[in-house]
């Protein structure tokens, strides 16, 4: 969905009736691409996200426009913070020009995560051999700034390991919108990676991705809502909005056998220690 597209109420998850009982990091979300692109947008979508809970957003880039949106976005809004990187389906075509301005925009201090960076095997929009090539180059970058590490993997679980090991990570790594199994899980909880769980692990029928969820440490473990998309249940099929990060943390609480207050603590702690917040 696109940024100037206007959607109804009825097409829209409503907010949710009760708040979440603490506040809550929406670690992965895409405030452009809800139709947030004025700093009043911007101070209007955090207004009705805090209203279930959502206090902070990281909203996360993936071309060179949203890029430089999500950094004047983090500026417009002390609750919003920045994430930047090239989408791995936009890998074809990055030249120095974009490497230039990607890496000025990444060291702005509102900025908190290199991302979303990795691998997509599903689409074909980019060559793989670019798409590697650009993930070795964002890994690079992540360490030089002493940022973490946003990974976007689908379909392509052992070439991202790979590649972590072969370039060495950085010392944060977040998997966003997590969509392994449990074995993958505990690769990557073994490795100290940090898993991100969107709207897909409420869907009943994501049983792989949800025993995944129940094998991740507490400290290991974030809530996102990849927003406008991956709307949780019982939502699924209306148009996700940083709010329905109250539902995902519902049914992740109770996937996991924990009350909302336990789970939302431990991921907004780790959201703060991870993409240091308490410090920009």
């Amino acid at each position: 969905m696109g940024p100037d597209r206007q959607v109804t109420d009825r097409e829209l998850a409503p907010v949710p009736e009760e708040p979440l009982p603490v506040p809550a990091v929406d670690a992965h979300t895409h405030l452009d691409a809800c139709g947030a692109t004025t700093s009043e947008g911007v101070r209007e979508m955090v207004d009705q996200a805090s209203q279930a809970g959502v206090t902070r957003v990281v909203t996360v880039a993936d071309d060179m426009d949203s890029a430089r949106f999500v950094v004047q976005a983090a500026a417009w809004d002390p609750r919003v913070f920045a994430a930047v990187a090239l989408h791995p389906t936009r890998t074809s075509t990055f030249g120095e020009d974009d490497r230039a301005e990607l890496e000025k925009l990444a060291a702005d201090p509102r900025c908190v995560a290199i991302g979303e960076t990795g691998l997509d095997y599903y689409w074909d929009y980019a060559p793989h051999d670019a798409q590697q090539e650009a993930f070795r180059w964002h890994i690079d970058l992540a360490k030089r700034l002493g940022k973490p590490l946003m990974i976007h993997d689908r379909d392509a679980h052992a070439d991202v390991l790979r590649i972590l090991e072969e370039e060495t990570p950085p010392e944060q790594v977040i998997f966003h919108c997590f969509s392994g199994d449990a074995e993958f899980a505990r690769q990557c909880v073994d490795r100290g990676y940090t898993l991100s769980f969107a709207g897909t692990v409420t869907f009943k029928n994501a049983k792989p991705l949800r025993d995944a969820a129940l094998v991740v440490p507490a400290e290991q473990l974030l809530i996102e809502t990849d927003a406008p998309f991956l709307t949780p249940h019982p939502m699924r099929g209306r148009v996700n909005r940083p709010y329905c990060l109250a539902y995902t943390a519902q049914g992740l609480a109770t996937l996991r056998n924990e009350s909302v207050e336990e789970l939302v603590t431990a991921a907004t702690s780790n959201a703060e220690r991870i993409f240091r917040l308490r410090e920009v």
